[in-house]
Formats: structure tokens, sequence, C-alpha cells
């Protein structure tokens, strides 16, 4: 995603987790031990009884049986961008492209980086490697003993343990406890957490390719080869682009961006009751659009776009003796009624699977991303053109000028002296001005060298924050709100119509992008009518709109120090609603 979703416990109470059942791998539902009312982004559990939570921009909270909660903070000018875990080991990218590790030596199964001998839970620890080689970070990932790094130029690390070659530095065993290069030209990677195989495309976005164990044909190699020690293609998928891969100790699951889940390996945990040696379609799951695969050692969850769950596997990595104790193929699990209460029409269920225990939460999208996604889509309001001679886009000036620092002349100029810059790069281009998507990333940084722009964008450069910088500029915005003031007259003194209304001032697109209503009334209003004023109608205090606008460009709530809090939340909770606000929605109150 990019990855910037904001993620709710169930209810804003509880976190729900699966546990398995006797005798039975599929799992039923108890409720966590969390009981603050609080919101988290991720949640993340590793082999061992413990997970980390991703609080807030820059703070994790994690979680060990039986003993006490520990907290832990990055540097203030550090942002979390991602996190991800394999058995006792913690990777956290941030949004400056680096980053850092929480790992524990107690098994020596892990890859701490750094002294190994040293590592404990007791706090988080940054990985210099990247940031001395003067290299952006841009994903992460972890398999069983390994660490995955894709950098924002296409080249790909890895460090940690090489077992059955899974580092595909083209050797069988050993440990490279700092990271090495592995492959160039990479723009997504795979793996699983409990894993000895990984998986990653390139910029041919239906051909995945492959290393690392494959003694259940898990890689999807139609050879059985205990160590594939080095990266070779798998196969296509016919034009689909891949979505995602999760493997396992004995098969591995993949989705197209189309909802077609595939998978390989052992017939007793692939989903198919068979071994298959290549990736192929899972009949039972033809019909479904998957969204979201999580694999456990031996067993996988997928979510469907209609949040249903479908499980199978078993528990452990020895496969079962017992055949009740064994789901070969896809079967549905009932989501709990506590839990089915507040799952929205928009809302998205997330999972994250541990050894023996899975995480159940809600996905709360981040709602100024997906706001000006529908902007973007919607066309509404352009008010110039951007790109070659023959393809010209329309676009919002002040959002292009604000995201890029160039004016909408400089960028033509060079657009126009660049031939080689087609339309599917200004489409790349366009979609990171937007909503901060980074895809394709050859033709996206064509497109930024030619602009002369830094790539990848610096951590100051993202869609919050120049859109909050969009706020403070006034000789942009093109769109008032007029809301009504009493003004205390003398009783001779004519009364003024004009002088009963103060004006907001705002971008026109802004209020389209974030308000269901203006989203409906201006769809209603003929783009050409130079109408430029509206009038408010909530008999809210000026001071409390004045609020939620500045939340449509910034995404949170300031509050002064002679501001009552309740107050402005009362007055909100009304506005929210007459405003449409995206049904995703969070105030984060800073004050």
């Amino acid at each position: 995603m990019s990855y910037s979703s904001s993620v709710y416990l169930t209810g804003k109470k509880y976190f729900n987790f699966l546990t398995q059942e006797k005798n039975n791998n599929l799992p039923k539902w108890t409720k966590g031990q969390i009981k603050k009312t609080q919101t988290i982004k991720k949640l993340v559990c590793a082999s061992g009884p413990h997970f980390l939570v991703w609080k807030k921009p820059n703070k994790l909270e994690f979680y060990q049986k039986d003993k006490k909660k520990r907290k832990y903070q990055l540097p203030k000018n550090e942002t979390i961008k991602d996190l991800v875990s394999s058995l006792h080991t913690y990777l956290i990218l941030t949004e400056s492209g680096k980053v850092w590790s929480l790992a524990s030596s107690n098994r020596n199964k892990e890859v701490p980086l750094l002294d190994a001998d040293q590592s404990t839970f007791e706090k988080i620890r940054p990985v210099t490697f990247f940031e001395e080689k003067k290299l952006f970070v841009n994903s992460v990932i972890m398999g069983a003993g390994s660490g995955y790094y894709l950098c924002n130029g296409g080249q790909l690390y890895a460090s940690g343990s090489n077992l059955h070659g899974s580092l595909g530095l083209g050797k069988y065993g050993g440990r490279k406890p700092m990271p090495v290069y592995v492959q160039d030209k990479v723009t997504k990677i795979f793996a699983g957490t409990y894993s000895s195989s990984f998986f990653f495309i390139t910029s041919q976005p239906d051909l995945l390719y492959a290393c690392g164990k494959n003694s259940n044909y898990q890689l999807g190699i139609d050879s059985i080869n205990v160590a594939q020690i080095s990266p070779t293609d798998v196969q296509k998928f016919k034009g689909s682009e891949i979505l995602t891969v999760s493997s396992s100790c004995h098969h591995s699951i993949l989705i197209t961006n189309g909802g077609q889940t595939y998978s390989c390996g052992n017939g007793e945990a692939n989903g198919h009751g068979v071994t298959k040696k290549i990736f192929t379609l899972i009949p039972q799951l033809k019909e479904k659009k998957a969204v979201q695969l999580e694999t456990g050692i031996s067993r996988t969850l997928a979510l469907t776009y209609q949040n249903e769950l479908y499980g199978w596997g078993f528990e452990n990595s020895q496969l079962p003796t017992d055949e009740s104790n064994l789901n070969k193929l896809p079967t549905k699990i009932n989501l709990p009624g506590f839990f089915t209460n507040y799952l929205g029409s928009k809302d998205l269920i997330r999972i994250s699977c541990g050894a023996r225990v899975s995480f159940l939460y809600l996905d709360f999208k981040n709602t100024l991303s997906e706001d000006l996604r529908i902007l973007y889509e919607s066309k509404k309001f352009c008010d110039c053109e951007i790109g070659t001679l023959r393809n010209q886009i329309p676009v919002h000036k002040s959002l292009i000028e604000c995201r890029t620092k160039l004016t909408i002349d400089q960028i033509q100029k060079k657009l126009f002296v660049e031939k080689s810059i087609n339309k599917e790069q200004i489409l790349s281009f366009l979609k990171w001005i937007y909503y901060d998507e980074i895809s394709e990333i050859e033709k996206l940084e064509q497109t930024f060298n030619l602009l002369e722009l830094t790539f990848p964008p610096s951590v100051d450069n993202t869609i919050e924050k120049d859109i909050a910088q969009l706020y403070q500029d006034d000789d942009s915005k093109d769109f008032k709100i007029l809301v009504k003031i009493e003004n205390e007259k003398e009783e001779d003194e004519e009364e003024d119509e004009e002088d009963n209304y103060e004006e907001i001032p705002v971008h026109k697109f802004i209020l389209y992008a974030r308000s269901g209503l203006f989203r409906a009334m201006f769809d209603y209003v003929n783009e050409k009518d130079n109408t430029n004023k509206i009038q408010d109608y909530t008999n809210k205090s000026i001071e409390s709109l004045e609020i939620l606008i500045k939340y449509f460009y910034t995404n949170s709530i300031e509050l002064t120090a002679d501001q009552d809090p309740k107050l402005i939340v009362d007055e909100l909770s009304d506005a929210v609603e007459y405003y449409q606000l995206n049904d995703q929605f969070n105030f984060e109150m800073n004050y």
C-alpha cells in the first residue's frame, strides 16, 4: 500500500485473533488482551510468542507472553513506512529510506543485523549500511532467517541465512551478517515468514523469478532442487500483473492484480489437495477475487474483496499423520458477529500470521491519498494541461506546481523538448503527483530526470506534506465558503448583507476530493459556471469550520491552547456527517 494505511483495532477496542482448535487447523475467534481505545497502523507477529504493533508515525509497542509491554520511539524526524517480521527479528523501514532492526539472538536463527551476540528486544537499532552507501530503501521483506531490501534504483540486497541458497548469491549455505548485492532492475519482492525461498519481479510485471528451497516444488519450478542458489525465471501469468506472493515450508501462493489465486507445492498444504509442480489456479477460489494472502508455517489464510476469509493447510512444519488435522482445500471461515458489526461496506480486513496465531483487524486506507485518487480519476475542475505535443492530459495547476516546485510553463517546455517521453510515462508521473504511487520505476525516473527533480522523492516530498503547504498558498485558492456571523449594530445603522458573512478561501478541487457533499453538489453544476462562492448552512462556528477546512489539507486537527477540545469535537461531529467525509476518516488530535 503504498504504503500509508491507517489500521484500527476491531471496534476500536480490541485486538481479535485466531487460535487453533484441538484436532482442527481452522481457527476460532477469541478476544485479545488490549482493551484501551486506540488506533494502530500495522501489526506483525513472528514465530515466538510475541508481536510488534506500529502506532502513530514513529511509535511501536512490543507484546511478549507473560512479560511487560515494551514501547519504542524512533527519532522525531523519522516516520515509519512499514515493518516486517520473521522468526525472532523485526525490520522497520522509515520514509527516509532507512532500516532499523529489533531482534533477539536467543535461538541464533534470525538475522539480527549488527552485533548478533548483543541483539535483544530491549531497543531498536539503526542499520547504517544503506545510509553509508547512500542507498534509499523502498521496501523490505523477510524470509526464514533472511532479510531482503529493495532500493529505489531497483537494486536488490539481502542478508542473513543463505541456507538452500535463499539469498540468491549463487552459493549454498553460510550467513551474511550485513546486506550484500543480489540483483538489479527489480521492482517488487516477496517472501514468507517461515520460508527459505524468495520471489521477485522486474520491469515485466507478469514474469516471476525465484530462488531458494524447492524440495516440495514451492518455487513453482518443475524440477526437484533442494537448493536453487541463483534467481531463475519461474513462469509468466498471461499478461496479468502479479500482486503478491507468499510462501511457507511446503508451498507458495500467488495473487494476480485481477484477484486470481494460484499455488504450487505439496498437496497437503497448497489448496489443491494434490502436489502441483508449477503455479496453478486454485479451483475453489476461481470465482473469488482475493486481495490478501498470509501463510503460517504450513497453512494459508486468504481474504477476498467481499471480506470472505478462507483457510487451508495444517499447523506444524511436519506433515500431519492424522487426516482429521488436515484441511487440504480452501474452507470458508465464518467471521464472528462482534467483528462484522463494525465492518463497513468499504472496510477491508487485514490479517497477520504468526506460527500458531493470526491477528485480525480492519484496514482504513490513507484518506487523503484515496480522496485525491478519486479526483485524479474524475478529471474534475482541471485548469490546465501537461504532456507531449500529441498527448495533452488535463491536470490541476496548483497541485502540479505544489508537488514539483516548478511552474506549468517550465514543465511543458521540458516535456516538449524531450520527444522520447510518452503518454505512459506522463501517466505514471501523475499517479505520483496525485496519490504518491511509485510504480514503473524506470519510466518514472526518466520523467524525474527530465524535469530535473530528485529521484527517488525525498521524505519531505510526500502528498501529505505538499498538500499541507498548499493550504498556506492563498494566491492559488479559487473558491470561498461564506460563513454567516452575528454583527452587533447600532439601531440607526444600515445593515449590509455582505457584512454578515466571513469568507474562508479554499481550492475548489480540494473540496471536490475530500467532501462527498461538495462532490455531489459540483457534479450538478456546470464546470463552466463562474460561481466561486457557496454559503455554509451548518450553523457551526467559523472556528470549527476553519479547523475542518484545515483538516481537508492536513489530515489532522490542530487546536491551540485556548480552544476547548471537547467543544470543537462536538461541533465537528455534525459537520463531518453534513460534509460527507470519507467513511474511513480519522481525526488525529494535536494539541
